[in-house]
């Protein structure tokens, strides 16, 4: 099943202040809204539980239960602003982004009803759309973070971003009035740790220049270049004799996969699935499907590999 989180380029580059557990709510309810697109209903609730959240962010579940319903408590009103161009002229639209949420404390899930304008921006997309695997935020603990991962990828083809406004990056990374007005305070609490966290954590690796007039930064731009893709573990079929703490953790990364998702059995949690995967790391024919994905969720090979 396709883990992408897909997004109009007006929404990518919309103006927003989320908190991290809000934005990573609205992730899970677009993921949600996709997977079910098949009946064309999107007015509909849609239902992010806490396995969900655990699964794709890598928390435990007492740190889901809270995120979501941390989420729930302000998410009714935030609002963005985005441009949308009209006939004659563009329009500058504020919406708020969901006409209705509620979290459901016996079941520990959060229902969620999109506002009117925020369906067409995830669905009518028309090929003017910027996507990415959930699996490139999972890690980033900063809003601030996510948000400037999305505006860089919406430039995905060139790669670069060029300069930008101070005061337009602030909006568009969400960072509020009065918020870290020195410019050390803003690269300390924001640029930098946004920058950090997605070389360490994404698929890109991105750098920043300063741009002054006069003596004052009033602008910064950005470049950014694929990471290359991890070589897989073996190239042939040996067995990798793995410890039961990492059997343990592996299992659990790679039932997190969005390319393995569509494997696991119809109905069975995340617990289940990597329970079955852990059970396939133990047998020396069925490991093998796992190798080339093993790297990419951090095993390193050592010298336990048996032929």
């Amino acid at each position: 099943m396709s883990k992408l989180v897909v997004k109009d380029t007006a929404l990518i580059n919309a103006s927003y202040s989320l908190g991290l557990s809000e934005q990573r709510l609205i992730l899970l309810a677009i993921l949600e809204a996709r997977q079910n697109s098949h009946d064309g209903n999107y007015d509909k609730r849609l239902v992010v539980s806490a396995d969900s959240y655990m699964t794709h962010f890598n928390v435990k579940r007492s740190a889901a239960y809270e995120a979501l319903q941390t989420a729930c408590k302000n998410l009714f009103e935030r609002r963005f602003s985005y441009q949308e161009k009209r006939t004659r002229g563009v329009a500058n639209v504020t919406s708020r982004w969901v006409s209705e949420v509620a979290y459901i404390n016996e079941t520990a899930t959060v229902e969620i009803v999109f506002a009117q304008s925020v369906i067409p921006l995830i669905t009518e997309l028309e090929g003017r759309y910027t996507s990415y695997t959930i699996e490139q935020v999972a890690n980033l603990n900063s809003g601030y973070a996510v948000r400037l991962y999305e505006l860089l990828i919406a430039f995905r083809s060139t790669g670069t971003i060029t300069p930008m406004q101070l005061a337009d990056l602030r909006n568009k990374l969400g960072v509020l009035d009065g918020e870290y007005e020195r410019m050390h305070h803003f690269k300390a609490r924001v640029l930098d740790l946004a920058v950090s966290q997605i070389n360490e954590h994404t698929d890109i690796t991105v750098k920043y220049e300063q741009h002054k007039t006069g003596r004052t930064i009033t602008a910064i731009s950005f470049k950014f270049k694929q990471k290359k893709a991890p070589e897989p573990i073996v190239k042939d079929d040996s067995y990798i004799k793995m410890t039961d703490s990492q059997i343990k953790t592996f299992s659990k990364k790679l039932a997190a996969l969005p390319e393995l998702g569509s494997n696991a059995p119809m109905g069975a949690s995340a617990e289940q699935f990597a329970a079955i995967i852990a059970d396939d790391l133990k047998d020396a024919d069925k490991q093998k499907k796992y190798h080339k994905h093993l790297a990419k969720v951090g095993y390193q090979l050592s010298k336990s590999k048996v032929k």
